[in-house]
């Protein structure tokens, strides 16, 4: 990870620097190409006819839905079914700024910058010429992820013709860039401080305590997104509630597992047990795999009660596991399906990640791939040593403060090999579309709740909404 800021001219961008290995020279799947080139009437002729109480009038409406603030996410989904053998996609977490450029096979040959320029020129671009903004340039913030910033870095210095600043915006060290007056500076060598119209953020730890909400400076997606739902689990379950009691009508809801939330750590005892022993603690607040726990023995929980943690309040969700043992909830079972077996007979937990971005015309896919967790899913749990290694399937691995690695044996593409082991088809990637679409929608509303008229943030509805003091005193003002 570099610490000063670089300087990205035009013409630079080499497929190498931006993509997995295993990524360069893949084949797009047929399947999630033709997901790719349906266009929006398709999809909702498509899913109106398998799930004909929704009304396809207010589907045309959410897909065309411009966002005001949180203009591209995605959304971990969970591909399930029920005891009824009704297969569903659950949203896990929708994330303001994340990965899956850089594990995308390109559409077609003469796409060098794959899903990159898809966003850039199809979102961000367009919302730069909707502003007024300060005079200065562009640049691209980031605490992770080198590999895929840079290549957003490259894809906006040739579409835009114009150099960008690539500046690294670590939590709790001397940054390279900082806001005065609203205004982003970043320190560029040989140059001193440069002043930042509009940038593009990858910034996913703790955002909120050196961005501030509001700046003069565009930042594509806002702090406001992260403590909306973005980077904030609880006040999004919050936010897909408000919503799905908002679309109520249409037929279409946010599918979720079942929530408690505001969870002290001396009630989640209480908790695990309403849920039969089986569940999942979170840190409202983590990414990147960090600060989830799931629950399945004893000795899980007292291993979480014995330690200490940064923040007041935790959420706990139902655990979706294995048929024998997932989580006893006031609604549906849901259970894993899990990867095609191997030649060994193993089954995986499997993730989609869904990747949207919101332009003038709507919602559009992005990019997508799959994980699937270190060991395959067992019936018996007392052939289970570590329900994470069966159940997670994050690929973040934290080596220090601001050092990532990431696990990409576990990486599955969508390619002709790792999809068809996925066993999900084009109706599961429209689905996964759909959920996605909405869980951005819910939060960009709570969004739009939570400032007035002139922008300003409204604090005390946010501390109603999350009153957890650690967080508060982080928020920058």
């Amino acid at each position: 990870m570099k610490h000063k800021v670089e300087i990205i001219e035009p013409n630079k961008f080499d497929q190498q620097n931006h993509f997995y290995p295993k990524a360069l020279n893949t084949q797009l799947h047929a399947m999630v190409s033709h997901f790719f080139n349906l266009d929006h009437e398709r999809i909702i002729k498509r899913y109106s006819h398998l799930h004909p109480q929704v009304d396809p009038e207010f589907l045309r409406e959410i897909l065309k839905y411009k966002c005001k603030h949180f203009f591209w996410g995605g959304s971990d989904l969970f591909y399930v079914t029920t005891e009824a053998g009704n297969r569903r996609m659950v949203v896990l977490e929708t994330n303001s700024c994340p990965s899956g450029q850089k594990s995308m096979p390109e559409r077609t040959d003469a796409d060098e910058h794959r899903g990159y320029k898809f966003l850039v020129e199809n979102s961000f671009i367009p919302e730069l010429k909707k502003r007024r903004l300060p005079e200065g340039g562009i640049a691209v913030i980031y605490d992770k992820n080198y590999m895929e910033v840079s290549g957003y870095a490259a894809t906006l210095a040739d579409s835009l013709q114009e150099e960008v600043f690539l500046v690294p915006f670590f939590n709790n060290e001397k940054r390279a860039a900082e806001f005065r007056d609203g205004i982003l500076y970043a320190n560029v060598p040989g140059r001193g401080e440069v002043p930042i119209r509009a940038a593009l953020r990858y910034v996913t730890q703790k955002p909120w305590n050196r961005i501030p909400i509001d700046t003069k400076t565009f930042i594509y997606n806002s702090t406001l997104v992260c403590l909306s739902g973005g980077r904030n689990k609880l006040v999004a379950n919050k936010a897909y509630e408000f919503f799905n009691s908002e679309i109520s009508s249409s037929g279409l809801k946010i599918n979720m597992p079942q929530t408690i939330r505001d969870v002290s750590k001396g009630e989640i005892p209480l908790w695990i047990q309403r849920f039969g022993g089986y569940a999942v603690i979170k840190n409202p607040y983590s990414n990147a795999g960090q600060g989830v726990y799931t629950i399945t023995s004893q000795k899980e929980l007292d291993a979480f009660m014995a330690e200490d943690y940064a923040y007041d309040q935790f959420i706990v969700q139902s655990l979706i596991g294995h048929y024998d043992w997932s989580s006893k909830t006031d609604g549906a079972k849901y259970f894993h399906i899990g990867t095609i077996p191997n030649k060994r007979g193993q089954i995986y937990v499997a993730d989609l990640r869904m990747m949207v971005y919101s332009s003038p015309d709507g919602f559009y896919p992005c990019a997508i791939y799959a994980r699937r967790a270190k060991e395959g899913l067992k019936s018996d749990l007392k052939e289970v040593e570590s329900s994470w290694d069966v159940l997670g399937t994050n690929l973040s691995v934290k080596l220090a403060e601001n050092e990532w690695s990431s696990d990409t044996s576990r990486l599955m593409l969508m390619d002709r090999k790792d999809f068809n082991s996925l066993g999900i088809g084009t109706d599961d990637l429209i689905d996964g579309y759909i959920q996605t679409i909405l869980s951005i929608i819910a939060i960009d509303k709570m969004c739009q709740h939570l400032v007035n008229k002139k922008g300003n943030f409204k604090m005390k509805l946010f501390q109603s909404l999350d009153n957890d003091k650690s967080l508060l005193k982080e928020i920058m003002s």
